[in-house]
């Protein structure tokens, strides 16, 4: 398969890698048919998904019974009145069909809008209107099924409400029902070219209102190089990402890049996370590669893992969230497993990441991928030098790389803002090695200034997370008369130190980070919480916490 998309199709160096990736570009590519489809004929009887839950249920579907269903689907979708072009949200949780329903949607050139299953009547108000949307599947879930229902006078571009489940509520079409009816599928006669729409996310918000990032077909082949390269996978490889399917992160890992490489996608669904139950599914399915934010494995590498029969698993990798060194060498120190890092945005697919022909430094991205320019630059515009940081841009010559975001819909202003002079501004802070590595330092707006020093969150956050007390925390910055800005500390403990939370607790942490880093990063304020604000995909809120902080309360 990967033949098809790349003129060279391993690698044994970085720089045969940044020397010679290039991509084959076929007009009007669509991953359902010129992926999924040309699997289905030449290798029907691969496994394709592997879909599994926490009561015990377990459908294994090849690649000829998915194309079956995606165009059993596509039919069904079609008899709805859904067609090239129509905004579809979808609200699926982990639900099998949302593999099934995503695929269906692509073979007819809708725009398929993900959403998670915890976004309230406002939240749904704001994403139907923003984005016009026509048509909501959604899980039966009584909670997302009453929150649609709600938002359903304040949205009236949305003529379809479809509802996946045993238990459809009146006002939903019920999909389980209704699909046996479909028509046998016919392909239209053009679905799609390489710059239509195919995929829009609202970003999670760690500040201000959502945006609609809005992605072209060409977006799913930009992933080829996280399946096949970053993730390390083949055919025979079985993958699990733990991501919920609302979230980009979804498709990074548990869809385009895995199916490139004929990997069979693992799910397993869950209503709550358990690190236990998490490691014996991984056990039980002979799981062979894994990627998770560093917040799984630090819950992981808590538990006794040599009661894990583990040895199935072949290669970790990690994303979503900047990764802590002790993180990384607790977790190699009990499986033997380096984890490889990865970097991206919702506007983007990886552009940064450690592969498997380089040797992963704990706590650093890696290097750029070689299908984007990547650089940093100062304040000032001018490029940094090794050692120096700055703000991590894509350089965009007259054609756009594969994967990087078309625009936000609907917000010229706010593209313009993000991508001028053929440069993508992504507004996270890094610097970069004497070795070419990027080791990030946190968002622009994280950054703090104390006593004419700059001091990126995450340094200190991974000097924190050294210490056995801490489960999480979150590195943020208060006014001072003195100093224009202190360093403070929101920290979550482990369950047998919460209660030590108190003042000599906070010394001892004061001290390790003394220790750790440069004294002059230590956090003045120490403050002990039961969980740090997120967004509802799991990214720290520093804004909130800065917000509450201002207002006087700690």
């Amino acid at each position: 398969m990967v033949e098809r998309f790349l003129k060279q199709t391993s690698f044994t160096s970085v720089e045969d890698y940044n020397n010679n990736l290039e991509f084959i570009i076929p007009e009007n590519f669509n991953f359902a048919y010129d992926v999924m489809d040309v699997w289905a004929k030449e290798n029907p009887d691969g496994l394709a998904l592997l879909w599994t839950n926490d009561q015990g249920a377990e459908i294994r579907t090849t690649f000829a019974q998915l194309k079956e269903q995606t165009d059993q689907a596509a039919s069904y979708l079609q008899t709805q009145g859904i067609g090239k072009g129509d905004p579809v949200m979808l609200i699926l949780k982990r639900r099998y069909e949302w593999w099934v329903v995503m695929l269906a949607l692509h073979k007819l050139g809708a725009v398929v809008i993900p959403a998670t299953h915890m976004l309230t009547k406002k939240d749904i108000v704001y994403r139907n209107t923003r984005a016009s949307v026509k048509a909501i599947i959604c899980v039966d879930d009584a909670y997302v099924t009453s929150q649609v229902l709600l938002a359903r006078d304040e949205s009236p571009t949305v003529s379809c409400y479809i509802a996946i489940g045993d238990h459809v509520p009146e006002g939903f079409h019920d999909y389980q029902q209704e699909i046996g009816q479909a028509p046998a599928f016919v392909r239209p006669a053009h679905v799609n070219t390489n710059d239509d729409t195919m995929l829009m996310y609202f970003t999670s918000g760690t500040s201000g209102e959502p945006k609609m990032v809005a992605h072209d077909f060409l977006y799913a082949m930009g992933h080829l190089t996280t399946g096949v390269f970053w993730h390390n996978l083949h055919e025979g490889s079985l993958h699990l990402t733990v991501a919920d399917t609302g979230w980009g992160k979804a498709v990074w890992g548990k869809f385009y890049g895995q199916w490139f490489a004929g990997a069979t996608v693992f799910v397993f669904d869950h209503e709550k996370f358990n690190a236990d139950t998490l490691l014996r599914q991984m056990e039980k399915y002979r799981v062979t590669s894994f990627c998770a934010p560093p917040t799984i494995y630090r819950f992981m590498i808590r538990e006794d893992l040599s009661r894990y029969d583990l040895s199935s698993l072949e290669y970790c990798t990690t994303a979503g969230e900047a990764l802590n060194p002790a993180v990384f060498d607790k977790f190699f120190e009990k499986t033997g497993i380096r984890m490889m890092e990865g970097f991206g945005q919702t506007e983007t697919t990886m552009t940064l990441g450690t592969f498997p022909w380089m040797t992963p430094k704990p706590g650093s991205m890696g290097i750029p991928n070689a299908q984007y320019e990547i650089d940093l630059i100062k304040a000032d515009g001018t490029p940094c030098e090794d050692g120096e940081k700055g703000e991590i841009v894509v350089r965009v010559g007259e054609k756009k790389p594969i994967g990087l975001f078309k625009e936000y819909y609907r917000d010229e202003e706010l593209t313009r803002e993000a991508w001028h002079d053929g440069l993508y501004h992504t507004g996270d802070m890094a610097w970069r090695d004497e070795d070419g590595y990027y080791w990030f330092e946190g968002r622009i707006d994280d950054v703090i200034k104390s006593s004419g020093y700059r001091i990126g969150p995450f340094e200190v956050e991974s000097a924190l997370m050294t210490h056995p007390a801490v489960v999480e925390c979150a590195i943020t910055g208060v006014p001072d008369d003195v100093r224009g800005m202190v360093v403070k500390a929101t920290v979550v403990l482990g369950k047998e130190w919460k209660d030590k939370a108190g003042d000599e607790l906070v010394k001892e942490l004061q001290q390790h980070v003394k220790r750790v880093t440069a004294p002059y990063k230590y956090p003045r304020i120490v403050e002990f919480v039961d969980e740090l604000p997120k967004t509802i995909s799991g990214k720290i809120r520093r804004v909130e916490i800065r917000k509450k902080d201002s207002k006087g309360v700690n």
